[in-house]
């Protein structure tokens, strides 16, 4: 925000205008203008500060940016327990399963496993960008030193006709779901990554 008010109070002085003149032209008070310069203000009106800044020429662009895992919705939560209900009784099973890393805000949508070993799940309801997916597990599995990680998706048709027009995605990840559900209900370790419809 004081990069952002640096900014305006340089483009207003090199466009001669005064606090007054932007807040007659904007409907706003030159006094809270002022404030915003001086990074005062703790808060300010997206709509008036795109105003404040289209007046001395500049583009307001707000963007987003990843901070750790999305929340889950009632779906995915679904989702999570349909696998659950798989697994074998003894299975442990912990869910937001943080990443080993300090301030690291990524988390595991759930462990389960055993004092020897420990599977990392994450849930999918809709499938988008593969490779972006593909991306983000690889490095939590490495970050995590996670050597086992299962990608838990939705059995919809949709998702269903995009993995098969990506056949060469989650190369690491058996797509062999037999193997998996049966290990997991035995309370064995899977052979190893795998993808599995649920």
């Amino acid at each position: 925000m004081h990069r952002l008010a640096g900014d305006f109070a340089a483009a207003r002085r090199t466009c001669g205008l005064s606090l007054r003149e932007i807040g007659a032209a904007t409907h706003t008070s030159h006094q809270q203008i002022h404030r915003f310069e001086r990074g005062q203000l703790t808060h300010v009106d997206p709509g008036d500060l795109g105003a404040w800044c289209g007046v001395v020429g500049l583009d307001l662009a707000i963007r987003a940016f990843p901070a750790g895992d999305p929340v889950r919705d009632r779906a995915q939560l679904a989702l999570l327990e349909r696998f659950r209900a798989v697994l074998h009784p003894s299975l442990s099973w912990a869910t937001e399963v943080p990443l080993p890393v300090a301030a690291d805000l990524r988390a595991w949508d759930a462990v389960t496993g055993t004092g020897r070993w420990r599977a990392y799940i994450d849930a999918e309801m809709v499938l988008r960008d593969l490779q972006a997916l593909d991306r983000r597990l690889t490095l939590k599995a490495r970050d995590g030193a996670a050597d086992l990680v299962i990608l838990v998706v939705a059995d919809t048709t949709r998702n269903r006709s995009v993995l098969r027009g990506a056949p060469s995605a989650f190369g690491q990840f058996s797509r062999r779901s037999r193997p998996v559900l049966a290990a997991l209900r035995r309370g064995q370790r899977p052979p190893g990554h795998a993808l599995l419809m649920l």
